[in-house]
């Protein structure tokens, strides 16, 4: 078994941590930002300084080639994306920005032999986090191999229109149109020419470090939907009007998250998992009965019957009486749970458990590039333990060994699959 180097790797992690350093451990790095130009101009400098081919495609995705001995072979591509979120850490998609570049560093190293060409790769606007919607790119370049139901919301010429969150104006389009790393569209990832894809990723939970874990051999990215949930009742003022003749619709949205609560944990499924993270209440002024409340229902688990289970739950509250408040629900997403290739997880297992390396079975519960481009080719995951199931903000972290330890194992896999001239879908 092949190791991947502990020095070049903290190297990278660390130079990394500095474009769109926040100053209080983290980082924002938005996409088609000037960090993020910095964070690729480090890319593009250490791939092509051990020989490989650098090229862009019309989103900006960016892919590094290292050739293989083997021209007529299709390509096995790694990578994630360099963005974040707005004070998010230092791991979240770039582990697998670094992991990849390793792998390519490590073979010319080596001097390992490989048939098939090996791509690195970046991919643009994941986090969606200043234009979104999260996973845009990967949304666009492999919309065609898509469900309908979710390609129609990456159409293009929609992508392009996405507006800044900050200022409300400047479009993804506009922005993309100058950005010093936008390609040709001929570049995109694509089947004819890749074979299949690997992304190394951040646990972004708690599992691995909870079972004494360093590798999550992940097998699937799970199925889940969101509702939206909304109350209308009627505002007065907070001081004139009696409470018994009121239509509150906060005091009903409570009501509803209560029951919804009470309902779902007697399903018994402790590895459900489901959230309210947004609410709307109008008018939001503190001497008005509120009028209108919205919230969101996030709900995620692999098998569609418990999520068919829960949804016949919130299908209930429009039929139920909530203080004197009309309820209104509407599906805003979904997707079904998306399988890893069996042969690459097996990959995946085999050089975990040839390192040594400490690992077990994981499901993925956050959405990655990886499970749209599992629609267009052979894909999987490897996932490293996150230090107390923090993602998506500053304290996120995982060791630099254990970064090593997932590229490693990240190598090795890749390597078996360059031992096939093609793996079935």
């Amino acid at each position: 078994m092949i190791k991947c180097s502990l020095e070049r790797m903290s190297e990278k992690i660390h130079t990394f941590s500095k474009f769109g350093d926040a100053g209080h451990g983290g980082i924002t790095r938005y996409s088609l930002s000037d960090d993020a130009i910095k964070a690729r101009d480090y890319f593009k400098e250490r791939m092509e300084k051990i020989g490989a081919i650098v090229t862009t495609d019309d989103m900006a995705n960016m892919y590094a080639t290292l050739p293989g001995t083997e021209p007529g072979l299709k390509k096995i591509v790694t990578g994630s994306h360099c963005d974040s979120v707005k004070n998010g850490g230092n791991y979240d998609g770039i582990l697998g920005v670094i992991g990849a570049m390793e792998v390519l560093e490590t073979i010319v190293a080596e001097k390992i032999p490989h048939r098939h060409d090996i791509v690195a790769m970046i991919w643009t606007n994941e986090e969606g986090s200043l234009y979104p919607p999260a996973m845009m790119s990967s949304g666009v370049v492999c919309n065609d191999y898509l469900p309908s139901e979710i390609a129609k919301n990456f159409k293009y010429e929609n992508m392009m229109n996405s507006v800044s969150v900050e200022d409300g104006a400047t479009t993804f389009g506009s922005k993309l149109e100058n950005f010093k790393y936008k390609g040709d569209k001929k570049n995109r990832l694509n089947p004819e020419e890749y074979m299949c894809d690997f992304e190394l990723h951040i646990e972004q939970g708690p599992i691995l470090e909870d079972e004494g874990k360093t590798i999550g051999v992940v097998d699937c990215v799970l199925g889940m939907f969101n509702y939206r949930i909304n109350f209308s009742g009627q505002a007065a003022h907070a001081g004139t009007f009696p409470m018994h003749k009121r239509r509150d619709a906060l005091y009903a949205a409570s009501q509803a998250l209560i029951y919804l609560h009470d309902e779902i944990d007697k399903l018994g499924r402790p590895e459900l998992v489901y959230t309210t993270g947004e609410i709307v209440c109008h008018p939001c002024v503190h001497t008005v009965i509120p009028d209108f409340v919205e919230f969101s229902l996030d709900v995620r688990h692999e098998d569609p019957k418990v999520l068919e289970a829960v949804r016949e739950i919130v299908k209930k509250l429009p039929t139920m009486e909530w203080a004197g408040c009309k309820c209104e629900i509407k599906l805003a997403w979904e997707r079904d749970t998306v399988y890893w290739n069996k042969t690459l997880v097996d990959f995946v297992q085999q050089s975990a458990d040839e390192i040594g390396v400490a690992n077990m079975p994981i499901h993925s519960g956050a959405g990655h590039d990886a499970q749209f481009v599992a629609y267009m080719m052979p894909t999987t995951m490897i996932f490293v333990v996150s230090k107390d199931g923090l993602s998506h903000c500053e304290p996120e972290f995982s060791s630099d060994e254990q970064c090593t330890e997932g590229a490693s194992v990240l190598l090795n896999a890749i390597l078996k699959a360059d031992k096939l001239d093609d793996i079935e879908k």
